[in-house]
């Protein structure tokens, strides 16, 4: 799972059916530099599947690939990402940071 930033809504005007009634955002996942203000450079964006109801600027828990398909079992959906969680905060531990930093 990554942190991400929703940064808008994905409106489709024809999709496959089993998107019928999908609420779909664009998120920009985060990187630890991006977390912790050494970066301001972002990755790709992503389409995420949303059933919490998530805003625009709204801090998520995204889930990616096979995982993300997973709250659909036992139907299929076609899904790469998906919000799993909204944040409220994020509390970086500058220790843990140095730890992760030198394991590169």
């Amino acid at each position: 799972m990554r942190i991400a930033k929703v940064i808008g809504k994905v409106v489709l005007s024809r999709s496959h059916s089993s998107f019928e009634g999908a609420n779909l955002k664009l998120a920009v996942p985060y990187t630890l530099d991006n977390l912790d203000g050494t970066s301001d450079q972002e990755e790709d964006a992503v389409v995420a599947w949303d059933q919490l109801g998530t805003h625009a600027d709204a801090l998520i828990g995204l889930a990616e690939g096979p995982e993300a398909a997973q709250p659909f079992r036992p139907e299929l959906k076609p899904v790469d990402a998906y919000v799993a969680s909204i944040l409220d905060s994020i509390d970086l531990h500058e220790a843990s940071i140095t730890k992760i930093r030198n394991a590169k």
